[in-house]
């Protein structure tokens, strides 16, 4: 008996099949599955809808009171699960191509108490859905954001290896502060209850499990520019914290990050790579998530289809912070927050820059050098740093990157200059002293580009269990 998920039987129908519908109709075939919804007719006909999350696509059953159970049949509800034998038939319904006769139903699993079951057939509040994450994936809603969310991290890997990318696993535990915004979440394998203490009263990480004061990382940039100094193309992908408590839509505690690092590139090709690697990826959705997307045009945003195919199909726009201040500072805007030059650029400056200025996605580049990280490339100037921001028509910042400092001696400075402990950080340092070339990356967040690509504001309404502020659930 061919087993088939759902998705397979419907790229079956439309590829493996001659214009007469051989070789499809007729054929009996397994499913599996859990109950989206359920109609019984007078006739003695019920027309079950089954999921099982291959695609937004349900699969009509229609089950006769000929079968021996067909009186258990009838007191399924939303979710159970079962096992359908049966045979495709052409659908006499106006709303599917076929559907399956059932020639026998196995009831896998009950739900009990379908009155109190927290994910009824009704629509529900994406509020109500995170207090329920455990069970907020049987929603249309969710499923489609999952799928799409896989779309994307799979077209990530798939850009970097047709690029002679190398996927290189950067630590989680670090004691290095990429970022030097001190939000970091602290490791320890020490009594809480009974810290052991220095001859200043300081907490003594000597006994700690590392021998010293460690963290969740926030970055894998750092580790990942070692390894670009020796393999010239990698990337990170993986999880990174953040103790930032912002309970915002757009702020999460653990979320994903890509970083990619390229040895003997400057400024102006991380931009370019950072251009292809987002059409690459919106092309790859829009290839494989038509469904999805309309999904999410019918109920979330109208124009998410517009947003992707517009981005895909434009050039991106590159200007300077300096010229970016100078349009934002011209007479008859409203800003809420207050422009001038050295001021790092708020959400709505973005927005207006790509969207009224520009009317594309946006690189920003060259930001003064006082708003940014210590490893940044200073430009001949002075004032600025080789940085960029890649910015994206409804939502702002997408992308950041910069140029890396690759000059051991100004490096020095600028680390001592912002109180970044040398000591530290001397193996980052000592890839300026053997053999330092040029080299840019930068870092994309995966949360907030599935939360662009598919329209759903609420960052924690894109990651599977979200992680916030007061809030580690399940």
């Amino acid at each position: 008996m061919l087993k088939l998920s759902i998705k397979q039987l419907l790229q079956q129908k439309q590829h493996n099949q001659d214009e007469h519908g051989k070789n499809f109709f007729g054929t009996d075939i397994t499913l599996q599955g859990w109950v989206r919804n359920k109609r019984d007719s007078k006739a003695g006909l019920s027309f079950i809808s089954l999921t099982d999350g291959s695609c937004l696509t349900t699969m009509q059953i229609v089950a006769k009171a000929q079968l021996p159970n067909y009186e258990n049949i009838l007191k399924l509800t939303k979710d159970c699960s079962i096992s359908v034998i049966g045979t495709i038939e052409k659908s006499l319904g106006s709303n599917q191509d076929f559907e399956i006769i059932a020639k026998e139903i196995q009831i896998i699993g009950w739900v009990e108490n379908p009155e109190t079951y927290p994910v009824s057939p009704k629509r529900h509040t994406v509020e109500f859905l995170r207090e329920v994450s455990h069970l907020r994936i049987r929603t249309n809603l969710l499923s489609s954001v999952m799928r799409v969310r896989n779309t994307i991290s799979y077209a990530i890997h798939e850009y970097f290896q047709q690029n002679e990318f190398y996927w290189i696993h950067t630590p989680i535990i670090t004691a290095t502060d990429a970022e030097g915004a001190g939000e970091l979440f602290q490791v320890t394998s020490l009594n809480l209850n009974d810290l052991p203490r220095d001859g200043l009263g300081k907490i003594d990480y000597k006994n700690d499990f590392f021998g010293k004061q460690t963290f969740l990382t926030v970055s894998g940039q750092l580790n990942a520019e070692a390894y670009c100094l020796a393999m010239s193309k990698v990337y990170t992908f993986g999880p990174t914290f953040r103790a930032e408590n912002s309970n915002t839509t757009r702020h999460l505690a653990e979320f994903w990050m890509v970083e990619p690092e390229v040895a003997f590139a400057d400024l102006n090709q991380n931009a370019k790579l950072a251009e292809e690697l987002l059409k690459f990826i919106f092309n790859k959705v829009l290839n494989d998530n038509l469904h999805e997307i309309d999904f999410f045009v019918e109920y979330i945003d109208k124009e998410v289809r517009n947003r992707l195919t517009s981005l895909v199909a434009n050039k991106f726009e590159v200007i300077t912070y300096t010229e970016a201040i100078e349009q934002l500072l011209k007479p008859g805007k409203n800003f809420e927050n207050p422009v001038y030059w050295g001021v790092d650029l708020s959400s709505e400056h973005e927005r207006w820059i790509c969207e009224t200025l520009v009317g594309r996605p946006t690189v920003v580049i060259n930001y003064p050098k006082d708003i940014k990280a210590f490893y940044m490339r200073a430009n001949d100037d002075g004032k600025t740093v080789a940085a960029m921001d890649v910015l994206a028509p409804g939502v702002g910042e997408i992308i950041g990157g910069a140029q890396r400092e690759e000059r051991y001696d100004l490096l020095v400075n600028r680390m001592k200059e912002l109180g970044v402990g040398l000591e530290a950080l001397s193996w980052y340092l000592d890839l300026r002293k053997f053999g330092s070339v040029p080299h840019s990356g930068f870092g994309l967040g995966l949360d907030r580009l599935v939360s662009y690509i598919t329209g759903v504001n609420n960052i924690r309404d894109i990651i599977p269990f979200p992680r916030a502020s007061k809030s580690a659930n399940f």
